[in-house]
């Protein structure tokens, strides 16, 4: 590879981390830099969860221009630019793009009331008015959340709660279609970044449209919402004042790009029909492309669309996956308290699977629930907390940090047979594992026994998200095909599942199922909204 060939520059915003790189249109990470805690989340009361976009424009540049500084990678040869960033969040801006107040993003519950008004009805089913269900899983294969955490929700906050905001709203972006604003002064989406506003009749994915219906019942202004391009799309040239902040030439051709979910499974490799593939980053999920619109409306899956043009791809999320293990690290043994100044070291994950090597199999008994934020997926419930469950006066800290990754991969064993179940083809594997998760040696070797799976650890797996940017844009800008770039993907290693330890974890996920059902009741009585 020359440094003179092609490269996409990717900007890839998490909830907390930044990272950008440059990336062919193959997938080859050439460089890449990422920068954590730079976006800080204001949590509040009743569920509220914003950060500032001021924020997100701050950490894009500095990233832009430190990932230049670093690579040999003249910015001349930069072809095109592709965006991801977290789902599910709001932005309300004005007709100039600008900002008006903080970003409502994924976490953000508050809406939860008044989805339950527009969506109800008699009689019902899961909550659900009958006839809008019916209406709406034909349209969308799916309907708004009872979480509340899907970006309808959060509109339907600002129009109950904050109404001069709704009011001076010109429109309602997406955290990735607010960036490509910025980028190149266009508003719009795509059609698989528009879905959580469940306002899109999208059985035909080459015409996804708003749907007079569901805008309706909604009770929203769809003059509010952006207009729909195809996921391909070459959005236009990157704006003058935009080069500048970056130190590029103006007029690049900035994509489409793809939210945080939808990126990654494309860089995860598994672009085929049924290849499944796990990440793990703050948040999680178990998916696969599948050939057809289906809804689990018991179990909150259903598949939607995909960033793939013309392609559909199971949805499902675990709240919180590797963000368990910041919270342990965190709040349990790293600290600025108290009790002492003993900041994390930059290797703690590392120490943590050096602990969670010294511990057997099933912690010693030990489970950890993952809820610390509620679950979507598969029970939608707000309420659901975590916990340690059987500790001891034996147990240790690698017993800990062990149960914790078990935890994690206990609830993608409950999901995985529910996202098979969908799918309708048996037994999924083996399973690609990308994410910052995938790069732990003991955590993959825990996903492949708990999961009795074979698990493939995708190459460079924390960069699955700019990987697969890369690729849509190389697609939007004919650099590549789908099928090429499925042939570049590389495995790092493959983690077969260990037979002797199955007993030990069939039985301890069976009472992972078993803490659920006994605890979500009195959950809910202690998290009931006050």
């Amino acid at each position: 590879m020359s440094p003179s060939d092609p490269h996409i520059l990717v900007i890839d915003l998490g909830t907390t981390a930044c990272k950008t790189g440059l990336v062919t249109p193959n997938g080859k990470v050439v460089a890449y830099v990422s920068e954590a805690d730079a976006t800080p989340v204001h949590f509040g009361p009743g569920g509220k969860a914003e950060q500032d976009p001021a924020d997100w424009w701050a950490v894009i540049t500095r990233n832009v221009r430190r990932v230049l500084a670093q690579s040999d990678i003249a910015p001349s040869r930069i072809a095109g630019i592709g965006v991801s960033a977290h789902w599910s969040g709001t932005v309300a801006v004005d007709e100039q793009g600008e900002p008006l107040g903080n970003a409502i993003i994924w976490m953000d519950s508050r809406g939860a009331p008044y989805v339950a008004e527009v969506t109800g009805g008699f009689p019902k089913v899961e909550g659900y008015g009958v006839r809008k269900l019916i209406t709406w899983l034909r349209l969308t294969a799916g309907m708004p959340t009872r979480s509340g955490k899907d970006s309808i929700a959060h509109i339907l906050y600002l129009q109950r709660q904050e109404p001069e905001r709704y009011r001076a709203a010109h429109k309602f972006l997406e955290v990735k279609d607010y960036i490509n604003l910025k980028l190149t002064g266009r508003f719009a989406t795509d059609p698989a970044t528009i879905t959580l506003h469940w306002a899109t009749d999208n059985r035909d994915l080459d015409n996804v449209y708003y749907h007079p219906q569901l805008l309706d019942w909604l009770g929203v202004d769809g003059d509010k919402l952006p207009e729909i391009l195809p996921t391909n799309a070459v959005l236009g040239p990157l704006l003058p004042e935009a080069a500048e902040a970056f130190g590029v030439p103006a007029g690049i051709p900035v994509t489409m790009g793809a939210p945080d979910v939808h990126a990654p499974v494309l860089g995860s490799g598994a672009v085929d029909d049924f290849h499944p593939h796990v990440y793990v980053g703050t948040s999680s999920w178990f998916s696969c492309h599948v050939p057809f619109k289906k809804t689990d409306i018991f179990h909150n899956l259903a598949s939607l669309p995909s960033s793939a043009p013309g392609r559909y791809f199971v949805v499902n999320e675990q709240e919180t996956a590797g963000a368990s293990l910041t919270f342990l690290r965190d709040a349990f043994f790293f600290g600025q308290d108290a009790l002492g100044d003993c900041p994390a070291p930059e290797d703690a994950y590392q120490r943590f699977d050096q602990l969670a090597a010294q511990a057997q199999p099933g912690s010693g008994g030990l489970i950890f629930t993952p809820w610390l934020y509620g679950e979507r997926t598969p029970v939608e419930e707000s309420t659901l907390r975590a916990g340690f469950y059987n500790l001891s006066l034996t147990t240790t800290r690698a017993d800990l940090v062990r149960a914790v990754m078990e935890g994690v991969a206990y609830n993608t064993r409950w999901l995985q047979g529910y996202v098979e179940k969908l799918a309708g083809r048996g037994e999924l594997g083996p399973v690609n594992f990308v994410g910052g998760g995938a790069n732990s040696e003991i955590w993959s070797q825990i996903f492949a026994d708990v999961l009795k799976r074979p698990i493939q650890q995708v190459k460079d797996p924390q960069a699955a998200g700019l990987r697969g940017v890369a690729v849509l844009a190389g697609i939007a800008l004919n650099l590549t095909t789908l099928e090429d770039y499925a042939r570049h993907v590389e495995i790092a290693r493959t983690y077969q599942p260990n037979p002797e330890v199955a007993p030990i974890y069939d039985e301890l996920f069976a009472t992972y199922l078993e803490i659920y059902k006994r605890n979500s009741p009195i959950y809910k009585k202690l998290n009931k909204p006050h």
